[in-house]
Formats: structure tokens, sequence, C-alpha cells
């Protein structure tokens, strides 16, 4: 009696040690790297190349190069006649030359602040077509767990919705 008490048990626990492998099988993962797909869209490409063409993103571009090419070609200048200056031409000369790296990294700082300003009105303006786009694709591909790409050490090229979701927002954004 106690061999059948326990050969029942060992089924229902089989059967239910089952059960969450076939629940788990049916469910289809996928990943998507929502910023690839936002600035992989054509709408996003388009907003970036206006930008870096526009008159201001040009200026501080030519400015943030000038100051390196003045930084540079001070830097020759002092490797070459260090040896024969006096001790203010030295202190003249470093001072030109943190004038010149101050305005580098300045202009710098600018661009680097205007493009994460077009980064952040790229992602308020197209966020939401970008979320209506994903859950079409997450829609039509039957997909349960949906999981950032970042957050996945290694995906199938089958699973990664990236592409689909920055084709549809590309239909969306027409």
């Amino acid at each position: 009696m106690g061999n059948v008490k326990a050969l029942v048990l060992v089924l229902v626990a089989s059967l239910f040690a089952v059960a969450p492998l076939s629940a788990v099988a049916a469910e289809k993962i996928a990943v998507v790297d929502m910023a690839r797909a936002i600035f992989g869209s054509n709408a996003a490409q388009a907003k970036l190349k206006q930008a870096e063409q526009g008159a201001d993103f040009v200026s501080l571009k030519a400015k943030y190069e000038g100051s390196a090419a003045d930084l540079q070609a001070l830097a020759k200048e002092a490797e070459s006649k260090r040896l024969t200056w006096s001790q203010e031409q030295a202190v003249e000369h470093q001072k030109k030359m943190e004038y010149a790296k101050a305005d580098a990294e300045l202009a710098g700082r600018k661009i680097q602040a205007e493009q994460q300003q077009l980064q952040q009105s790229i992602m308020q303006e197209l966020g939401p077509k970008a979320q209506e786009a994903l859950q079409e694709v997450i829609a039509e591909e039957g997909v349960t767990i949906l999981l950032r790409a970042e957050s996945v050490m290694v995906a199938s090229p089958e699973s990664n919705l990236t592409a689909k979701v920055a084709d549809r927002l590309n239909q969306k954004t027409k």
C-alpha cells in the first residue's frame, strides 16, 4: 500500500514538473533595442543630417576644429622653440596653450550638449510612434515576453525585433 501511494505521488509530481516546461515552450521571447530602432529610422536620420548641416552646429564644429588646430600648432611651436625661450616667453606660450585648450573643450562640450538635446528631441517626437510600431510587431510576431536588448547577453537574430520596429516606424513617418 505504501508503494502505491509513493508511485501515485511520483506520478502526480512528474505531471506538475512537466506542465511548467510545456508552458515555457509555448512562450515566444524576443528582444528589442528601441533607441537603435528609433535612431535607425529614416525620420531620425534626416533630423540628424539636417542638424549637422545647420548653421549653429557647423559654426560650433568649426570653432572646435579651429581651437584644436591652434592647440596643435602651439604645441609644435613649443616643442621646437622652448629651449630658446626666456622664462616669460615660456609662461606666455603656456597661457596661450591653456586658452586654446579651454576654447576647444568649451566648443566640444557645446557640441555634445547640442547632440544630446537633439537626441532627446528625436526620442520625444518619435517615441510614441515607435511604441505603436513595437506593439504592432509584437502582435504580428506573437511575442509573449519582450526583453530589452541591452539586458540580454545572447539572442538569435530571429528573436531581435529592432529592425522590424525601425521598418514599421519608417512606414508610420512617411
